[in-house]
């Protein structure tokens, strides 16, 4: 199971913030303008990220034991560029420093093997996302 999914620390130790037009009410598929309040001119910040206890609107989660994001396809460019510690093959320290103000342990590459073993085994994915070949370009006649 990824580590995220029994994680959540992140979600309440940053505000979230960014620019408006990455709301739904500027971009299809953004992030619900519903659940953002504006910081300033230019950027919003996710509800319950701007004042302490800081706790993500879009958080479901028992720190620690299970968690996700409600808006998860939708959710902020923010979000999307803080990575598991050790995810991409790098410590994160905004992951590192989330968990530990948790009281839980910081990643290491040995929380990444399952994904190891699950790419090397014989049995094709279920519900494969990957993007088909590319296509020969035409040949000149």
């Amino acid at each position: 199971m990824h580590p995220c999914l029994s994680c959540g620390a992140c979600c309440t130790q940053y505000r979230v913030s960014m620019h408006w037009m990455e709301t739904d009410e500027c971009t299809p598929g953004g992030v619900p303008a519903a659940l953002t309040e504006r910081l300033d001119a230019h950027r919003l910040c996710m509800r319950g990220t701007r004042s302490l206890p800081v706790r993500c609107v879009a958080l479901d989660a028992e720190i620690g034991v299970r968690s996700r994001c409600t808006i998860h396809p939708q959710r902020p460019s923010a979000c999307r560029e803080v990575d598991a510690s050790w995810e991409h093959g790098a410590p994160s320290p905004q992951c590192d420093r989330a968990r530990l103000a948790h009281g839980l342990p910081v990643l290491t590459p040995r929380d990444w093997a399952w994904r190891d073993d699950v790419a090397n085994d014989d049995r094709p994915d279920e519900g494969d996302d990957s993007p088909p070949p590319p296509s020969r370009p035409p040949v000149a006649a």
